[in-house]
């Protein structure tokens, strides 16, 4: 599974930064796309031991949509006009993300040193804001007492990829205009991020909201997530703002794809 993740992130690479006069960047573009699909085909089954069939379900259209961006790179290495190059920028954006992602992800050192990093400087925040925290392993601390284990969502990893992504897929533009929207997304991600963190564990050690768990419960899934979701607008409003090229590069791959839907439909009819 993971070598098919591999195989994809590369292709992909491949064709967003070979040459411009070559038309075979497509056909890596396509065969990676082709291994993406194949990836996410093999997640369900994970997702429904876990009786999570939303995720199970959205892997299944990822899938779908990576074969069909598949089809429409590989049928546009032929085309000089049209607009296709915007699915280039979106194979950038794919591997540059999905490699920062699954770098960490995957690599036992990487892994280790970003979790731990963020242990250190959670337990520095909290101690911050006066409240009794001490560190009991490299990826663990206790508030009052409560012990929190830090995993790898927990450093918003998730996110950094995705702005990074975002941000290598716009075409055209200065490279300090990519400065800066790297400068407002990932660093303001990474630092929130810690206040989450250290707000989540202070909230189930001291028992903000009730019972440890329901501290936690409340802190995690309510009160953080709806903050983050806001922050994660706020900052790619910000982006759009200062590179205007991504959000006309993914109104580009979408009405691409909605022509060539409605083409394939019809050939079928």
């Amino acid at each position: 599974m993971t070598l098919v993740l591999w195989i994809s992130l590369i292709l992909l690479a491949v064709a967003a930064f070979v040459p411009k006069q070559y038309n075979s960047r497509f056909l890596s573009g396509g065969a990676g796309w082709i291994f993406l699909s194949i990836y996410w085909s093999m997640q369900p089954g994970t997702y429904i031991e876990l009786q999570d069939y939303v995720n199970a379900f959205m892997v299944l259209v990822a899938a779908a949509a990576s074969l069909f961006i598949a089809y429409i790179m590989f049928n546009a290495r032929d085309k000089k006009e049209g607009g296709y190059d915007v699915f280039i920028s979106l194979s950038r954006a794919a591997a540059v993300g999905g490699l920062i992602y699954f770098m960490f992800a995957e690599i036992g050192f990487l892994n280790s040193m970003i979790i731990s990093n963020v242990t250190d400087q959670a337990i520095w925040v909290t101690g911050k804001f006066g409240f009794p925290v001490e560190q009991v392993a490299w990826n663990e601390f206790a508030v009052n007492g409560m012990v929190v284990e830090i995993i790898l969502a927990c450093t918003a990893i998730e996110s950094i990829a995705l702005f990074s992504g975002i941000i290598s897929s716009a075409a055209g533009v200065s490279t300090m205009q990519k400065f800066r929207a790297f400068m407002i997304s990932v660093p303001v991600v990474y630092i929130l991020n810690l206040i989450r963190v250290s707000f989540t564990a202070s909230a189930y050690g001291l028992s903000w909201f009730g019972t440890p768990d329901e501290s936690f419960h409340i802190s995690e899934h309510i009160i953080t997530k709806a903050g983050s979701l806001l922050a994660l607008f706020l900052i790619s409003y910000m982006i759009f703002k200062i590179l205007p090229e991504v959000s006309d590069m993914i109104d580009g791959v979408l009405k691409i794809m909605r022509i060539e839907f409605r083409n394939l439909s019809l050939r079928y009819q």
